[in-house]
């Protein structure tokens, strides 16, 4: 344990849940998370994060559940996906054609601390990206969905979470996938 007031131990600890250096609406972080249950989620660290009840065919269809401050993000596989987190000052102007699926919502993150996890990751530990308190808009990509092994275990596919500062909006599908009914 350090000496005295030295309290610099205690923020490189708290460093690696989260990005606090440089421009809060200018970040991008890449991760790997394991999608158990075919998702992971955003949520304001205070939020209960409950999507239990939020999961419903129509959620599944579109692969995005909504609570309060809480979005969960569905996967096409039940394995560790590639995830790229950005947070902008404004709305991505993206070519959509590169992307299957493309959703748009909204999440208040009132603690300022956006919590980035799979549904069974150990919370304390999950990765935080540090925004200014409030709205923001979110839109979700899912890329190379199609592109997974006879088994489902392996894949191409990658999800892309972009945020940036605005008013609450109603969630709706830019791009739907193409859905193979069996």
């Amino acid at each position: 344990m350090p000496e005295g007031n030295d309290v610099s131990w205690l923020k490189r600890l708290l460093g690696k849940h989260e990005d606090d250096r440089g421009d809060p609406l200018d970040q991008r972080v890449e991760l790997e998370l394991f999608a158990d249950y075919y998702q992971f989620y955003l949520q304001d660290e205070q939020a209960k994060g409950d999507l239990s009840q939020a999961w419903t065919e129509q959620a599944v269809e579109r692969l995005m559940a909504l609570a309060p401050a809480t979005v969960g993000v569905g996967t096409v596989r039940n394995m560790t996906v590639p995830v790229t987190i950005e947070v902008r000052r404004s709305e991505p102007a993206d070519d959509l054609e590169a992307w299957d699926q493309v959703n748009d919502c909204s999440i208040e993150v009132s603690s300022g601390r956006l919590v980035v996890a799979g549904c069974t990751d150990y919370f304390p530990d999950a990765r935080r990206v540090v925004v200014p308190p409030g709205c923001y808009r979110v839109r979700l990509f899912y890329g190379k969905l199609d592109r997974l092994s006879e088994d489902e275990l392996e894949g191409d596919d990658l999800y892309r979470v972009v945020l940036w500062p605005g008013d609450p909006a109603e969630p709706r599908v830019i791009k739907q996938r193409n859905l193979v009914r069996a």
